[in-house]
């Protein structure tokens, strides 16, 4: 049987895979945990790797949390629930070379005692420099995942992610995207089995998207030019987070730990006053490509 336990234990466990695969590429960092109650029952594990070869500052977090129902989710469940859990997986990592990507997945479960419960979650990658092959395999990964379920899941999903992880305020997306899914709940011909089911291979997936790619530009020697540029994108990520992240707001709002939420910034971003890229210089190549309804698959082997 699938309940909050079961799926609580999951996450856990794919937290554990995640960062034994980090540190095993990092080579030198360690994630250090900090576990922590919540004010209203539950609590979490967040892991905090630092300053090591690959990752400059990197967080792999895991919360099983409880309480009362936060007043700005009243629209989205029955009109009788009172209170809810939520447990899930997020991480965001930020490495040290410019030619690295960012990325970000979580995967979430919430429910009520009404009854109510859903899946939530996703994957995106967010290149510093777009190489559009490298675009293509972590695409490929999702859409297999997606796959795996339901074919209608990748080209929604995608879609999703675009219109999800998207700076209005700078008109571009944050990445390439990736996938992004929520309120996934049970009907018919979906049980919550297969639900979990695929949202805990979307966990899992996690590093086998991701590594390759680390792998293929950890050692690609970079200068102070693109250091910059690689400061100047974190702006635009730090932006995005703080204004438009929904676990970021669900955090805030249901007294979440504050450490634990705004890991996801980086140690180091910058914003430099109308900064604008040079006519065919790389950096502008990338801020061409930072748009909505991109076909990256066109590229690839899927």
């Amino acid at each position: 049987m699938v309940d909050k336990n079961r799926i609580a234990d999951e996450f856990r466990l794919i937290q554990d895979e995640i960062c034994s695969g980090l540190e095993a590429e990092d080579c030198r960092s360690k994630f250090q945990e900090d576990a922590w109650s919540h004010t209203t029952g539950g609590g979490g594990r967040t892991r905090v790797i630092e300053r090591g070869n690959v990752i400059e500052k990197g967080g792999v977090n895991f919360s099983a949390v409880e309480g009362k129902l936060p007043v700005f989710m009243k629209d989205k469940v029955s009109v009788d629930a009172t209170s809810f859990f939520a447990t899930g997986v997020s991480i965001v990592i930020h490495p040290q070379s410019p030619m690295v990507p960012i990325i970000h997945m979580n995967i979430r479960y919430f429910e009520t005692d009404a009854g109510d419960c859903w899946f939530g979650g996703g994957i995106d990658l967010t290149p510093i420099y777009v190489n559009d092959q490298q675009a293509s395999f972590f695409h490929e990964c999702m859409k297999n995942v997606c796959d795996a379920f339901n074919a209608e899941y990748y080209p929604k999903f995608k879609q999703w992610a675009d219109d999800y992880f998207f700076i209005t305020h700078r008109q571009e997306t944050r990445g390439i995207g990736g996938i992004f899914f929520d309120y996934l709940r049970p009907q018919t011909g979906t049980t919550k089995e297969q639900l979990f089911e695929f949202v805990a291979s979307v966990g899992r997936t996690f590093l086998k998207a991701y590594l390759p790619i680390v792998k293929m530009n950890k050692e690609t020697p970079f200068n102070e030019d693109n250091k910059q540029w690689q400061l100047i994108r974190r702006g635009r990520y730090v932006e995005f987070n703080l204004v438009y992240d929904r676990g970021t707001r669900f955090g805030l709002e249901t007294g979440g730990r504050i450490e634990s939420i705004l890991m996801s910034l980086p140690e180091h971003a910058s914003w430099v006053y109308n900064h604008l890229p040079g006519d065919g210089t790389p950096e502008a190549d990338t801020i061409s490509k930072l748009r909505k309804g991109v076909n990256w698959l066109e590229n690839s082997s899927a």
